[in-house]
């Protein structure tokens, strides 16, 4: 049996090490992740973490794990900015607003797939200028659902949340750590 991340995101790999888990291989999958017509939020995050679960090559015994994170602002979906043009305007339209951060998790043995999804409110101030042009400059926001990191500068910005820290980072633990243990990967073993 391997472990198999499908991601290619140095925070996932660090929020599993917390779990003492260090995965084999690292395959990133490629998929269409642009949203389909009038898909909402949650079940567009839900439906890219099972895509990519299934769109990792694996042995039959192999355990895959993939996730998708989504910033929803109402029923808009708020992806990784193409620029930091577009990383400003989602920072002024999350500015003073709560909004959610969806994080779906799905694992993936042989022909069985375990999936959970972890919802948290966050609200972000609203920046200066002086703030949100020192924000883009640092480019921390590249490659961030919604344009921000909250575990990176960005948590300057946010005075509230409600849910799952590392859900918001990219990878709820304890919702993750369920899935391994369902999967039959030995969480908690001995040394």
């Amino acid at each position: 049996m391997k472990f198999i991340l499908g991601s290619g995101s140095p925070r996932r790999r660090e929020l599993l090490a917390q779990l003492g888990v260090v995965p084999d291989a690292i395959l990133p999958p490629d998929i269409d992740e642009d949203p389909r017509r009038a898909e909402l939020p949650r079940p567009y995050c839900v439906r890219l973490a099972r895509e990519k679960a299934w769109a990792v090559a694996a042995d039959p015994d192999d355990i895959v794990l993939t996730a998708d994170t989504t910033v929803a602002l109402g029923r808009r979906i708020l992806g990784k900015p193409r620029d930091a043009a577009e990383a400003a305007q989602f920072l002024l339209a999350l500015g003073g607003r709560r909004h959610q951060v969806i994080t779906a998790v799905a694992v993936r043995r042989g022909d069985r797939l375990w999936e959970r999804d972890s919802v948290s409110a966050v609200k972000m101030k609203r920046l200066s200028d002086a703030e949100l042009n020192a924000y883009l400059a640092g480019g921390e926001w590249q490659g961030k659902a919604g344009g921000y990191a909250i575990q990176g500068a960005a948590g300057a910005f946010i005075p509230w949340i409600s849910g799952s820290f590392t859900g918001i980072v990219g990878l709820p633990l304890a919702e993750t750590a369920a899935l391994l243990q369902a999967a039959g990967y030995p969480l908690w073993r001995q040394a």
